[in-house]
């Protein structure tokens, strides 16, 4: 095991996500992009955790919320899809700053779509291709590998596919070498902060790996079993009955402190969350600020 080392502080805002806070002056969209100030060793970092779909609405919550693109270090890329990709080209260009690390899968740019109810591609798009986020300013750190940010920051590389009961939760497929194959979503990563103060806190976009799968990778790589939060989507809106009991018991087995759910999770999952974690559970929504 890879000693990751610590981070002293982290506070995480929700820039994007599909529901808004009460009474609120933000704007939803189906996506997610959550914003990580993290400090270890006098280091202080500003990371956004994918850029959702809609670059407008993106820039105008972060106007409201008084965050400036300019202060943001680095961007790292959960997975492919466009709700999690979509302006990450004009966002860079926003930050206005050469050397943005932009971290993520090396297959990050393959063809990735769905043929229901129709063919569509719902991969990365043509205004976020490799040549513009880099004439953009951004540098592609693509690895299969965890990549630590800073000490107590890292990816989770790809994530081992263990239980018997999660899903990549939608029927995607892929072209290779000729012919149309199921997609496994293996580019599908989360980031785990590993705090000085114990325990480890898990940010997600969709956890197609899994998050019961990620969990389990992220405690193996932190070298602990406590967990002090996880926060994202888990993609079960469209999942059976049992699969979202046994994601709801496997995750209440765990030493889990608090749990933010939201984005593609699904109301039912959301309920049986709520169920297994009572006060430990909150649905996500753009706007809310955790501290850790």
């Amino acid at each position: 095991m890879k000693d990751f080392g610590t981070l002293d502080s982290l506070a995480i805002t929700v820039v994007a996500e599909d529901s808004v806070l009460y009474e609120s002056p933000f704007l939803g969209q189906h996506g997610i992009a959550l914003l990580l100030d993290v400090e270890s060793g006098g280091i202080k970092r500003r990371i956004l955790v994918d850029v959702a779909q809609n670059p407008q609405a993106l820039l105008k919550n972060m106007e409201l919320m008084c965050i400036d693109p300019a202060t943001i270090d680095m961007i790292v890329i959960t997975h492919c899809h466009y709700d999690h990709t979509q302006g990450l080209a004009e966002l860079l260009s926003c930050i206005g700053k050469t050397g943005v690390p932009v971290v993520s899968h090396p297959d990050m740019f393959r063809l990735n779509f769905i043929t229901a109810p129709s063919l569509r591609h719902v991969g990365v798009m043509a205004g976020d291709s490799r040549e513009k986020i880099e004439a953009a300013g951004g540098v592609l750190y693509l690895t299969r590998s965890p990549l630590q940010l800073l000490p107590g920051l890292f990816t989770s590389g790809e994530v081992p596919r263990k239980t018997d009961f999660e899903e990549v939760g939608i029927a995607l497929k892929t072209i290779r070498e000729g012919e149309v194959v199921e997609d496994t979503m293996p580019d599908d990563l989360a980031v785990i902060a590993r705090l000085k103060k114990g325990g480890i806190f898990i940010i997600t976009g969709c956890s197609h790996a899994g998050i019961v799968n990620i969990s389990s990778h992220a405690q193996t790589l932190a070298g602990t079993d406590s967990i002090a939060g996880i926060i994202g989507g888990f993609h079960l809106i469209e999942a059976s009955e049992e699969r979202i009991e046994k994601t709801a018991s496997a995750l209440a087995a765990m030493k889990i402190d608090r749990l933010l759910a939201g984005h593609c999770t699904g109301f039912r999952a959301q309920v049986a969350l709520r169920a297994a974690f009572q006060e430990r559970f909150e649905p996500l929504a753009t706007g809310m600020k955790v501290v850790v």
